[in-house]
């Protein structure tokens, strides 16, 4: 009992970070048809830079927001420079290209600044673990997936009781149309971006204590990230999240009775059989355009 509760409360916890950088996908997807395929460096971003910073000398709390706003602001500059200037253009995959280059440039220069060394994150919640059904986890292991959660609930609030989220459901839903009805088509998705990227600079934050903070600590989820956004259907933020919970708590079953190796396999096959059976992914509609 004990062991299938590590599994499954260290699943949820892995889970919630591939559900936070999945739900950045799919703002990023429902606003412009593109994303940004450096998403998961935001990720190392938002980790990286906060424990730069309580390093300096900064208050974590203070250091945690500083570093979730730059990558708000990455995202943002990124679609600016990376992706609009391709993103409009018919069958064009430069935004794809772009954002990938953005990406490895990012990844190198956080190599040459740590010169290769992780960095530690110091967090109140990694200082004591809890038991809870004979399971021994961090408080802040059990706090992830508790705000990607909100995170989703926070979004679909954003959408329904706000101008800009509604706005940005305008834009998703047909942006010849928002633009008609004087929406700046432009600002929407720049803010889409840098939310989606806030998202990941967060989850990068949460996560940074548990693991340590790397230059390379974004690569893996943000494939993940992508793959938990395809599978749960990347139109559907509900879907996305649980897809990326359930992911989670998989690979550590997998993980644990089987090897570290066989998660990678046994994950990724599962994608594929996913998407055979499902195409538009598990909670995703299938979209129909009008001739």
């Amino acid at each position: 009992m004990s062991l299938v509760a590590q599994y499954v409360l260290s699943g949820l916890a892995i889970g919630g970070i591939y559900a936070l950088v999945a739900l950045g996908f799919h703002i990023m997807w429902s606003a412009a048809r593109a994303v940004n395929f450096a998403h998961g460096d935001t990720l190392m971003i938002g980790g990286l830079l906060a424990a730069y910073l309580v390093g300096a000398g900064w208050s974590l709390a203070l250091a945690c927001l500083a570093a979730i706003l730059v990558g708000a602001v990455f995202g943002f500059a990124l679609e600016r420079l990376a992706v609009r200037p391709f993103a409009g253009q018919p069958n064009s995959i430069g935004w794809m290209l772009t954002t990938i280059a953005v990406g490895i440039m990012v990844e190198s220069l956080a190599t040459i600044e740590t010169e290769g060394y992780a960095m530690a994150l110091p967090s109140p919640g990694v200082a004591h673990a809890v038991q809870i059904f004979g399971a021994g986890v961090y408080p802040q292991e059990l706090a992830v997936p508790v705000i990607a959660v909100l995170a989703m609930l926070g979004l679909r609030l954003l959408q329904r009781r706000t101008l800009i989220g509604r706005a940005m459901q305008a834009v998703a839903h047909n942006k010849s149309a928002a633009a008609l009805m004087g929406i700046d088509v432009n600002v929407v998705i720049a803010f889409s971006f840098a939310l989606a990227s806030l998202l990941g600079a967060a989850a990068g934050v949460l996560i940074a204590p548990i693991v340590q903070a790397s230059a390379t600590m974004g690569v893996l989820p943000g494939l993940k990230g992508f793959a938990v956004a395809i599978m749960g259907g990347i139109t559907s933020a509900p879907g996305v999240v649980i897809t990326g919970l359930a992911y989670g708590v998989i690979e550590k079953f997998v993980e644990g009775y089987l090897s570290t190796a066989a998660r990678e396999i046994v994950g990724f096959s599962l994608m594929i059989l996913v998407l055979l059976v499902f195409p538009q992914g598990l909670f995703g509609k299938r979209e129909v355009a009008k001739v």
